[in-house]
């Protein structure tokens, strides 16, 4: 499945080892999710997109990627531990 996850970590200047990490999943799960080899589960959309700092939907299912980063801030979101 088509997701706008890696023109989303780029354009914020992120690892995806980073993303994989703030967002509490595996590098190479995150992989496979940015190359639409694998669907991610509702709680693993959810763990990334919280890391990137938009919506689930702007994430995974807008088809105007520019429209989305053009919303962004470029500071990923602070990741706690709790």
């Amino acid at each position: 499945m088509k997701n706008n996850v890696r023109v989303i970590r780029e354009y914020m200047g992120i690892s995806q080892t980073k993303l994989a990490k703030m967002a509490k999943i595996s590098r190479p799960g995150l992989s496979t999710i940015e190359n639409g080899h694998k669907q991610a589960s509702l709680d693993t959309a959810w763990k990334i997109a919280n890391a990137l700092n938009v919506t689930v939907d702007d994430a995974f299912f807008n088809q105007n990627v520019r429209l989305v980063i053009q919303g962004i801030n470029r500071s990923p979101a602070i990741v706690t531990n709790g």
